[in-house]
C-alpha cells in the first residue's frame, strides 16, 4: 500500500503538465458531484453543495476567493479600509447586469446586507455582519459600511458564499431559480438528476467564460462516477475521488488526476449536550481510542493529513495538535471506567453517517471497528443527505456523526451553542470575540492558536484529518482549480482542448 502511494505521489507531482494550452471557446462540460443541494440559495442553507455549484459560477459578492485563496475583486472593483478599521468603502463595477437583464448597483448591495445582518431574516450566519451599524451610498456605485468596532474577519466574511448578491427584493425564487451576475446563468434544476447552467452572454469580463454549457450531475456512487467518466458520459469527477479510483485514473492515459489542498476537516462530531458525550471523560476516551495514523494509512492509502483541532494546515495561524491525544487503548478504557462504563455496562451509542460521502462513510466504519477494541459499541446508521441535514445538522438529534467541514476559516461555529455540536463554552466565545476585534496580526494569530488548543482540551469533537482535494477528468479539460481554498467547482476559466 505504501508503494502504491509513492507511485501515485510521483505521478501527481507532474500531473499538471497539460495545463499550458491556449484557451478555446465553446463546448459543454458535465461534472459529477456526490450530493444534491437542498436549495440553491447559499444564504438559506449552509450546505456546501450549493457553493460548489453556484459560487462565482452563477452568484457573486463584492469580493471573492480566487484559486490561491486570495481575496480579489468581484462586483466591487476596488475598496479601501480606514486606518482604525471602522469604515469600508467599495467602488462597484459599472455596466454589470443580472441574468434577468436588470442592472446591478448600490441598491442591491444595501438590500442584501440590510437583510443579512438581521437575525430574524433567516439569512445564514447573520453574525458575520453584526458589526455593521450603517450602510451608506454616496453614489449609485459606491457603498460605505460603517462598523461598530474593528472586525478582522469582515473582508473574509464578504468573500464567503453567504455574501453573494442577487437583485434587490427577490428572495423566494432564489432558493430554486437563482439569479446572479456570474459568468453562467441558471437554466434548470431537475430534481434527483442534475443542474444545468449556460453561458451569460453579458458577463462583465470580456471573453469569459469559455464554455457554453455546464451540467452538474448528481451521482453519489464513486464507482458509477468512474464508469461514467470512462464511458464519456461525464467529463469530470468533481471531488472526493476514493483512493483506489484515483490509482485507476492515474493508470488510464485518457484521463487526468489532480490533487491539491483543501480546507476540509473530516470531523467526528459529538453531541456535547446529551449522553454520553456531555461527559468530558467520554469525549477524551474517544480521542485516545481512535488511531488517526491507522486511518490515513489504511483507509485513505496515505491521502490526508491528521489534525487535532478545527483548522487545516494550509490556513493561517494553524497549530499542529495532531498528537494532543495519543492512541492509547488503556487510557481510553480507564476514562470510560471513570465515567461508569465497562465490560458489565459497555458504552453503546448510534453513529450516524451521511450516505453520499465516501470518505466519511469509510472512515466512520473504520472508527466503529477501532472503538470496538476498547469495548465501545458504535451502531452504524446510514441516512440520506436530506435526512442528515434535517435531523443531525438542524435538529441536533444524534449522538455521534462524521462529516467534512469544508468552509475556510470557520472556527467561529464553536461560539454558537445552538450549532449541531451543542458546544457551549463562554471562554471560547470571549476568546473568539477578542481575536476578531484585534488589529494586531501577531496577537490575533496567538489568539487563534489558543482557540484551537481550547477546542482540543475540551475534546469537543475528534478531528481526524485534513482531506486533500482530488478530482479526475478527461484530458481535454483544462483550467480546473488544483486546490480548494473554498468549496467551488469553479468553471469560470475552464475550457476544452481541441
Amino acid at each position: 500500500m505504501r508503494t502504491l502511494w509513492l507511485v501515485l505521489a510521483a505521478v501527481l507531482a507532474v500531473g499538471s503538465f497539460a495545463w499550458g494550452q491556449t484557451p478555446t471557446p465553446g463546448g459543454s462540460l458535465t461534472i459529477a458531484i456526490n450530493a444534491e443541494p437542498p436549495v440553491l440559495d447559499p444564504t438559506a442553507s449552509t450546505s456546501q453543495e450549493i457553493a460548489r455549484i453556484l459560487y462565482d459560477n452563477v452568484l457573486q459578492g463584492l469580493v471573492k476567493f480566487n484559486a490561491k485563496g486570495e481575496i480579489v475583486p468581484a462586483l466591487a472593483e476596488k475598496w479601501t479600509i480606514s486606518p482604525g478599521g471602522l469604515t469600508y468603502t467599495f467602488e462597484l463595477r459599472r455596466n454589470v447586469v443580472f441574468h434577468d437583464g436588470s442592472a446591478f448597483d448600490a441598491e442591491d448591495v444595501v438590500f442584501k446586507f440590510t437583510r443579512a445582518r438581521n437575525p430574524q431574516s433567516g439569512h445564514t450566519h447573520p453574525e458575520y455582519y453584526r458589526d455593521i451599524t450603517r450602510i451608506e451610498t454616496p453614489t449609485s456605485h459606491t457603498v460605505v459600511f460603517r462598523m461598530r468596532q474593528p472586525n478582522s474577519e469582515f473582508l473574509i466574511n464578504l468573500a464567503r458564499p453567504d455574501s453573494v448578491i442577487g437583485p434587490s427584493g427577490r428572495l423566494d425564487e432564489q432558493r430554486t431559480a437563482p439569479v446572479g451576475t456570474g459568468p453562467f446563468r441558471f437554466v434548470q434544476w431537475e430534481r434527483g438528476v442534475g443542474i444545468r447552467l449556460e453561458r451569460h452572454a453579458r458577463y462583465y469580463v470580456q471573453g469569459r467564460p469559455y464554455l457554453e454549457r455546464v451540467t452538474f450531475r448528481f451521482l453519489p456512487d464513486q464507482n458509477a462516477q468512474l464508469a461514467a467518466l470512462r464511458a464519456g458520459d461525464i467529463d469530470v469527477m468533481g471531488y472526493g475521488v476514493i483512493p483506489e479510483n484515483a490509482l485507476a485514473v492515474q493508470r488510464d492515459p485518457a484521463l487526468r488526476l489532480i490533487t491539491g489542498t483543501s480546507t476540509t476537516e473530516i470531523t467526528v462530531g459529538m453531541n456535547n449536550s446529551r449522553p454520553p458525550f456531555n461527559d468530558l471523560r467520554v469525549r477524551r476516551a474517544m480521542q485516545h481510542a481512535i488511531n488517526k495514523d491507522e486511518i490515513v494509512r489504511g483507509v485513505m492509502m496515505g491521502f490526508g493529513t491528521k489534525i487535532g483541532s478545527h483548522r487545516s494546515p494550509g490556513e493561517s495561524c494553524y497549530v499542529d495538535l495532531s498528537g494532543h491525544y495519543a492512541p492509547d487503548a488503556a487510557r481510553a478504557r480507564a476514562l470510560l471506567s471513570e465515567a461508569g462504563y465497562g465490560p458489565a455496562s459497555p458504552l453503546a451509542f448510534t453513529f450516524t453517517l451521511a450516505a453520499p460521502y465516501p470518505y466519511e462513510r469509510r472512515i466512520g466504519e473504520a472508527i466503529s471497528a477501532q472503538l470496538a477494541r476498547v469495548g465501545v459499541q458504535a451502531r452504524l446508521e446510514v441516512v440520506e443527505w436530506a435526512t442528515w441535514l434535517s435531523r443531525v445538522f438542524r435538529g441536533a438529534d444524534y449522538q455521534m456523526t462524521i462529516i467534512g467541514h469544508s468552509e475556510p476559516n470557520d472556527i467561529e461555529i464553536y461560539a454558537n451553542p445552538n450549532y449541531y455540536f451543542r458546544y457551549d463554552n463562554p471562554r471560547f466565545a470571549q476568546l473568539l470575540a477578542d481575536y476578531q476585534r484585534l488589529n494586531h496580526p501577531e496577537r490575533a494569530c496567538n489568539l487563534m492558536k489558543d482557540l484551537q488548543r481550547l477546542l482540543a482540551d475540551d475534546a469537543v469533537n475528534v478531528w481526524v484529518m485534513n482531506a486533500p482535494y482530488i478530482a479526475a477528468m478527461r484530458r481535454a479539460v483544462n483550467g480546473w482549480w488544483t486546490d480548494q481554498p473554498t468549496p467551488s467547482m469553479n468553471v469560470t476559466e475552464v475550457f476544452l482542448a481541441r
